[in-house]
């Protein structure tokens, strides 16, 4: 059975290329890159290389970019050290809908005596930014903010929040996790301090990220040891996995200044459109519009996501219905939760993600196996049934 792969904002495939040129540094390429003679210089050298085309991606300079072990790593760095650099201060901003990296987080400081406001959504999943600038304070040590939601897509207006909150004296950090790769991002065109991704989200493996840091910024290590990543980061290099995102980074930059991600998007709206268009009581959860153009999340009335990805798992197709930290749980969504979705559309809401590798063959399929499979799980929904005889009369 082939695989139809439509869960990439959960991991994505490692590019043939990526493969290519991280394979060398799994075998005869092993020197240490600290050491002082030229077989470990060479390995720095290709980590040079590799910090140089990151920061190139996001319009950072190579000095800014720290490598780490995840996309949780440099979440979790950043906060504690931006609450670190101002120890008085004790107020933490972020918003209803982050991902378990953050939220969790914050949820364990809020126990060690931090305040955290937690910023409400509406229900096409935007920010009410009346309400964040509203609660910052002179107590306010960090805002961290998503720059694209992992499980609608939808875009937050980071930009424009950095410059309304750049001049107060608070650190900014965004976990950028689903939109570096994405979006075209130039850092230096806004405030943020701090922003996180990681490289298994763009077709790197897993087990490396980045923590980009700007110049200026105040920052206490988190992993603290030797002298690598200029103190910032201690620990031996995972070399071949540094490899890997370097060229990673490259490639992207490359899909995204050819506009590649266009054809991406078309696939997308060619399922989206299909799918409720033959599937009665369906629905699209966020905003259509300011979303990232791989990912559509479509709720189905009184189903259970469960069931469904269980059916479609049957025909080879992998989807999921929420982020890949929280799948296996019955209840619904934080996300959606928090966009006031209605609990019999959030129980039966499935998130596709594509990439650069999805096709229109495999799109088709989808199109075609989903309508019966949700039919079927219809018929035997009690909910269902007892719906269409209210709306029957």
């Amino acid at each position: 059975m082939n695989v139809i792969y439509l869960d990439n904002n959960a991991t994505t495939k490692v590019a043939p290329e990526v493969v290519d040129a991280m394979l060398p540094y799994l075998s005869e390429y092993y020197g240490n890159p600290s050491s002082m003679h030229s077989f470990g210089g060479d390995v720095a050298e290709k980590i040079k290389e590799a910090r140089e085309n990151v920061a190139s991606l996001i319009g950072a300079t190579a000095d800014e970019i720290v490598f780490t072990s995840c996309g949780t790593e440099s979440d979790g760095t950043a906060i504690r050290a931006a609450i670190e650099s101002y120890p008085d201060r004790k107020h933490i901003v972020t918003s209803r809908v982050e991902h378990p990296a953050i939220k969790n987080l914050y949820e364990t400081l809020s126990k060690k005596g931090y305040r955290v406001t937690f910023v409400p959504v509406d229900n096409q999943g935007h920010l009410d930014l009346d309400y964040l600038y509203r609660n910052l304070s002179d107590d306010t040590a960090v805002v961290s903010l998503m720059w694209a939601n992992n499980e609608t897509g939808v875009i937050f207006p980071i930009e424009e929040i950095s410059q309304e909150i750049k001049d107060r004296g608070i650190v900014f950090h965004t976990d950028a996790v689903q939109a570096v790769g994405k979006l075209p991002i130039d850092i230096k065109e806004t405030g943020v301090d701090l922003l996180s991704l990681t490289g298994h989200k763009l077709h790197a493996p897993k087990g490396i990220g980045v923590l980009y840091i700007r110049k200026g910024t105040k920052f206490s290590p988190f992993m603290i040891g030797g002298h690598q990543e200029k103190g910032r980061r201690g620990g031996t290099e995972n070399v071949a996995s540094i490899v890997g995102l370097g060229k990673a980074a490259e490639l992207a930059k490359k899909h995204l200044d050819k506009d590649g991600y266009a054809h991406i998007g078309q696939l997308r709206d060619k399922l989206e459109t299909s799918l409720l268009t033959r599937i009665p009581h369906s629905m699209v959860n966020g905003d259509r519009e300011h979303r990232l153009l791989n990912t559509t999340s479509i709720a189905y009335e009184y189903v259970e996501g469960e069931a469904i990805l269980l059916m479609m798992n049957e025909h080879g197709i992998c989807a999921s219905s929420g982020s890949a930290c929280t799948s296996g749980s019955l209840e619904p969504s934080h996300v959606l939760r928090a966009m006031g979705v209605p609990f019999t559309a959030a129980h039966g809401s499935i998130r596709y993600s594509l990439s650069r590798y999805t096709t229109e063959e495999e799109i088709d399929v989808v199109i075609e196996k989903t309508p019966p499979i949700i039919e079927r799980l219809r018929g035997m929904s009690p909910f269902w049934k007892d719906a269409m005889k209210s709306a029957a009369g």
